[in-house]
């Protein structure tokens, strides 16, 4: 493992100049074998220094990022990062790689500081992506990503919580939701939806990426719809509770690179009907919101679920969910399949002739396109 001030001299006009160092990067694990593994996968890209978690902190200087390996359902294990806690907060990156993934296991990494979860097997390709470089960090652009970075882990942590609450079957903060919806609104107003999809793509994977991306992708929505500042609070708050009724299936199954079968599609389409379930009793969700919690899935021609809907049952709330859900899915990053283009996302859309509302998709346009 390299020291992280190694400098490596090169010639420049005949003249010895040290190499700029490499960004440092910080290694966590709690075994040797987990920390030879991320150390070897990143020596030839950075500067790295690793500890195990049972070892004494001894780390001084600041890294640019830390990665973080271990098994998040071992208490000495979470007992360790938290000891660390301040010196976690002082890297701008820290990512953790779960050895076990589930909702759970999700909303621990981001409850111990994470801003961003990389689940199942390490995918080198995605982890140095992650660790890359910024842009230059006195740019604009780049002071627009890191305010919107915090949006993000606000928003992630949110959403954490959401599906722990779930899981565990706790009663929910739903001012906390409702305030992140808030940020990440105040976001896309400030800097737009191209910048917030890129934030999310860039942090999160799966179900969580969704989440976020639906949220965004309905506030600009509802932006360019000009929509009043009590629709626009429905609307966001209903894209960030309209799947949390997937806290009760399995994150391989939502996660399945490829086709699901058929007693799997049965699975994923309890979702709308569980959240509406666990919803329904909490204080501070309006009907509009729960309706869009229950009927996301719901066509104007009848062909969606659970309820079969029909055109003058669905809302425009739910109408305004449903395009921007579809939109969200298709243009979301996995990393077993290409990102798929927005404007190829919004040809699908225009194809759904009979399920979706023509004039909303007409009007989506400039959402999917332009803004």
């Amino acid at each position: 493992m390299q020291n992280a001030t190694t400098l490596k001299p090169t010639s420049l006009g005949g003249v010895a100049v040290a190499a700029a160092p490499r960004p440092f990067v910080h290694v966590l694990a709690d075994t040797s074998d987990k920390l030879a593994g991320v150390c070897s996968l990143l020596e030839q890209h950075f500067a790295v220094a690793g500890e195990r978690l049972d070892a004494e902190a001894k780390l001084s200087e600041v890294p640019s990022a830390i990665v973080i390996r271990a098994e998040l359902r071992d208490v000495d294990s979470i007992a360790a990062i938290k000891k660390r806690a301040g010196k976690l907060a002082k890297a701008k990156k820290r990512i953790f790689l779960l050895e076990h993934t589930s909702h759970v296991g999700v909303s621990q990494a981001y409850a111990l500081g994470a801003t961003l979860v990389l689940p199942g097997t390490i995918n080198r390709a995605r982890l140095l992506a992650a660790l890359s470089d910024p842009p230059d960090p006195l740019s604009a652009a780049s002071r627009a990503s890191a305010q919107s970075d915090t949006a993000v882990e606000t928003a992630a942590t949110a959403i954490a919580s959401m599906f722990t609450s779930v899981t565990l079957g706790q009663p929910l903060d739903v001012n906390a939701t409702k305030e992140a919806g808030r940020q990440i609104a105040d976001r896309i107003t400030r800097h737009g939806l191209t910048e917030w999809l890129m934030t999310v793509r860039r942090h999160h994977e799966g179900t969580y990426q969704h989440c976020l991306l639906v949220t965004g992708v309905a506030i600009d929505f509802g932006l360019s719809l000009g929509v009043g500042r009590a629709d626009l609070e429905r609307l966001y708050s209903a894209a960030m509770f309209h799947d949390i009724g997937k806290a009760q299936i399995p994150l391989a199954i939502l996660d399945k690179p490829g086709r699901l079968d058929a007693a799997e599609r049965k699975l994923i389409e309890t979702h709308p009907a569980a959240g509406y379930a666990f919803l329904k009793d909490h204080a501070g969700i309006s009907p509009e919101i729960l309706d869009a919690v229950r009927h996301h899935h719901e066509y104007l021609d009848g062909s969606g679920y659970p309820d079969a809907l029909c055109a003058e049952s669905i809302g425009d709330i739910v109408r305004i969910l449903t395009i921007s859900d579809i939109f969200a899915a298709l243009i979301e990053h996995r990393h077993y399949k290409p990102t798929m283009p927005r404007a190829e996302a919004y040809d699908v859309l225009c194809g759904m002739t009979d399920k979706l509302e023509k004039a909303l998709v007409r009007a989506f346009k400039q959402v999917a396109l332009t803004r």
